[in-house]
């Protein structure tokens, strides 16, 4: 611990604390303040940084990343690669590089997660199962880096510490994503979301695989065949005498905005649902006065029909 503390002193002594360039256009961390990574997964890869002990650079580190001097961020299997803009006119190349495990290391938990329905079901649902880390563990392996040495990060900027606060920066926004997105850390060991999906329906999880499709089969409802008669397939049905059915506010606002997710990396200074919500709220109250043919004063707007415009 000493031995931390005193190269904490000389960073301090030999790097003082500088003024990044302010930068246009970054990838501002959503989280304001306290923690970063809101699921169990995300903050797992944060404690991972914060096992490091890297002293100061930690918190310049969630400075630098709610500030949005992260410019951009690439994600490969196996490679991140970055831009962060620093105190000096051109912006630092940043990297971090995760072991890719092999295509036999994944058949071996691929076959184990396809043996507990509920792993497939809670991925696919975009949740990552609470003991999954076992399955890994069981096969001799680490889905989450464990040491350091697991992690290879380079920044260009002249700090000698590995990782410094510029790939901290990336770090912490990475944790963000991994809330909005579980298979990324998938990614970086070597497998994408889609290849996950498709051995596990090649293994005898086909209606887990299939979820994400809404299949009937999988639901217990029967699909529909279509007609053969072609005169009654190109007419169609006719029509219900209320072609609009049962009108009525909805009880969640911005359901599909929401099941979709937010932007990967949003660059806006507010979080994007948060700004499309209240829009939704006020179009579907607006819509049902329309459709009972009311005017005049709506709850939440004006009369002009001005609806908030996102920023």
């Amino acid at each position: 611990m000493a031995r931390w503390r005193d190269r904490d002193y000389y960073y301090h002594e030999y790097y003082p604390k500088s003024t990044p360039r302010e930068a246009k256009g970054g990838i501002k961390a959503q989280s304001k303040r306290g923690t970063f990574g809101e699921t169990w997964w995300a903050r797992r890869w944060i404690q991972t940084l914060e096992s490091f002990n890297i002293g100061a650079r930690l918190g310049r580190g969630r400075s630098y990343a709610r500030k949005g001097q992260v410019l951009s961020i690439e994600i490969e299997k196996g490679k991140v690669t970055s831009q962060v803009q620093g105190s000096r006119p051109k912006p630092y190349d940043i990297t971090i590089g995760l072991p890719v495990m092999s295509d036999a290391e994944w058949e071996t938990v691929v076959n184990a997660l396809s043996r507990q329905a509920i792993f497939a079901a809670k991925l696919l649902a975009g949740e990552m199962p609470q003991d999954i880390e076992a399955v890994f563990k069981d096969a001799g392996l680490s889905l989450f880096p464990r040491k350091h040495a697991d992690l290879q990060t380079n920044c260009s900027c002249p700090d000698w510490s590995n990782p410094c606060k510029h790939v901290a920066a990336v770090y912490y926004l990475l944790g963000e994503e991994f809330d909005r997105d579980p298979f990324l850390i998938f990614r970086l060991r070597g497998m994408s979301r889609d290849d996950l999906i498709a051995r596990l329906g090649q293994r005898g999880a086909p209606c887990a695989a299939a979820a994400m499709e809404a299949s009937p089969e999988c639901q217990g409802l029967a699909p529909e065949p279509l007609t053969a008669d072609p005169a009654a397939f190109w007419s169609g049905k006719s029509l219900p005498e209320s072609i609009a059915g049962e009108a009525r506010v909805p009880l969640v606002h911005a359901a599909l905005p929401k099941r979709l997710g937010s932007f990967p990396f949003w660059r806006g200074s507010q979080r994007f649902l948060d700004a499309l919500e209240p829009i939704y709220t006020e179009a579907s109250e607006r819509g049902m006065n329309a459709f009972l043919g009311e005017r005049g004063n709506q709850a939440g707007g004006e009369a002009d029909g001005n609806v908030p415009a996102l920023r």
